[in-house]
């Protein structure tokens, strides 16, 4: 890239809306003022041209009239000859220098060619800021005659600036509006992209409008159709495994449980139970995708948190509410439920404790967090533990393991309920993670 180019990207704007309007309205405003000023200098040229057609003939007669009435009644007669640029002096006028303009010298030729050398015209400049010129005669009687030239254009109508100002308004409106309607599907499709669930069930972009536009949601809609087939073949795949390994499991542990007590007894029963495990969660991660087909009810969001806490206090587990929400919202409750259950049990299991928070964001919406203080996760692998069976090097407890799914259950569930799951490690150590409800708002009380 070069150094202009880099220059015009830095001064640009980012979004392409406002690009857009800006080239736009950029040309269109050179197009109106380069049209402006031909339509100005054609009416400079027309007014030129037109004075060179009229002044000749009437300074002419003007002249001829003044040469045949007497002198005494020649200065009465001053007044009746001027016109809006030149008037009439009896007299030398004052003093100058050689005609310096083009106009002045063409004007002073035509009215000398006109008028013929008995008169002996002859022009001189006054002043070039504004321009003034004289043009000198010398009428039969040996009188001086004076003719003062002050060129001026025909002033602007009151009206121009005005209808400039609507057109300028106008151009202002009309670019707006098409930058708006070239720019709305691009801004439909990212919403629709970032909506995009496993199970199809986003916002479908709409297929009426211009060709192009049509095509595009067209597209979009069968891509988003297709990955969620896609996903779903997958995931029955994965359920249907889990859920038919479950059986020989079984029956493998009801044998080993008749063997006779010993150290191989022991390790063939743990290693079933870790197997069982797996089966488990990778049932529940193949059926959290489908958390969004719960239907939404209305849910009391402090008295939910409350009825949570108290459960794993009755069990013994160290869980804390902390804050209240206040206000009542639209959710789908047993995926909620799943998904601060699943962070809870982590934060138990990695971090001894749990903490509870929910709140309310500048536009209503719902967040929960939970929280603990565990060993906490490294920066770079925040966003990698969210991944399936993805689990760390050193494990954040080598006694407790795992199979790596619970953070990933807890958040394709939220995913699925039109939510998101972020990371992020707490100041004195530990882990937060915080589920943030996009399409759930909060009515207070």
């Amino acid at each position: 890239m070069s150094v202009i180019q880099r220059g015009v990207a830095r001064w640009m704007p980012r979004s392409m809306a406002s690009r857009l309007y800006l080239i736009i309205l950029a040309g269109l405003l050179l197009a109106q003022g380069l049209s402006l000023a031909l339509l100005l200098y054609e009416r400079y040229q027309s007014t030129v041209q037109a004075m060179y057609n009229t002044v000749e003939h009437d300074v002419a007669t003007s002249v001829t009239v003044l040469d045949r009435l007497p002198a005494a009644e020649r200065p009465d007669w001053l007044a009746r000859l001027r016109r809006d640029n030149y008037r009439y002096l009896l007299g030398e006028g004052r003093p100058g220098v050689p005609l310096v303009s083009e106009r002045s010298r063409e004007v002073t030729r035509r009215i000398a060619m006109e008028l013929g050398p008995a008169f002996h015209v002859h022009g001189q400049t006054v002043s070039t800021r504004p321009e003034l010129y004289q043009v000198h005669f010398t009428l039969s009687d040996g009188s001086p005659l004076t003719l003062e030239v002050t060129p001026h254009l025909t002033p602007v109508a009151a009206w121009l600036p005005v209808m400039l100002a609507l057109q300028l308004l106008l151009l202002l409106l009309c670019t707006w509006l098409a930058v708006r309607l070239a720019t709305r599907p691009l801004t439909q499709l990212a919403q629709a992209a970032e909506a995009m669930t496993p199970t199809a069930d986003g916002p479908r972009m709409s297929e009426d409008g211009p060709t192009e536009v049509a095509q595009a949601a067209t597209a979009f809609n069968t891509m988003q159709d297709r990955i969620a087939r896609h996903l779903k073949e997958r995931l029955h795949i994965l359920a249907s495994i889990s859920h038919d390994l479950q059986t020989p499991i079984t029956r493998m542990r009801l044998r080993a449980e008749l063997l006779d007590e010993g150290e191989e007894r022991q390790k063939l029963l743990g290693d079933l139970r870790a197997m069982e495990q797996l089966v488990r969660e990778g049932v529940a991660y193949a059926r959290s995708a489908h958390g969004g087909a719960e239907a939404p009810v209305r849910l009391d969001v402090d008295a939910f948190l409350e009825s949570l806490v108290f459960d794993y206090q009755d069990i013994g587990q160290p869980v804390t509410l902390a804050g209240s929400v206040g206000g009542t919202a639209m959710v789908r409750r047993q995926a909620l439920q799943r998904v601060v259950g699943n962070l809870v049990d982590n934060a138990i299991k990695y971090g001894g404790s749990a903490e509870i928070s929910a709140w309310r964001d500048g536009q209503g919406e719902l967040s929960i967090a939970v929280a603990d203080r565990g060993p906490g996760i490294p920066e770079e692998e925040l966003d990698a533990v969210l991944q399936p069976f993805y689990r760390l090097e050193a494990s954040r407890n080598r006694d407790t393991g795992g199979s790596g799914l619970g953070l990933a259950i807890a958040a394709q569930l939220a995913r699925a309920i039109g939510g998101s799951l972020t990371l992020a490690n707490r100041e004195g150590g530990g882990l937060c993670a915080t589920i943030a409800l996009r399409s759930v708002s909060i009515d207070p009380r």
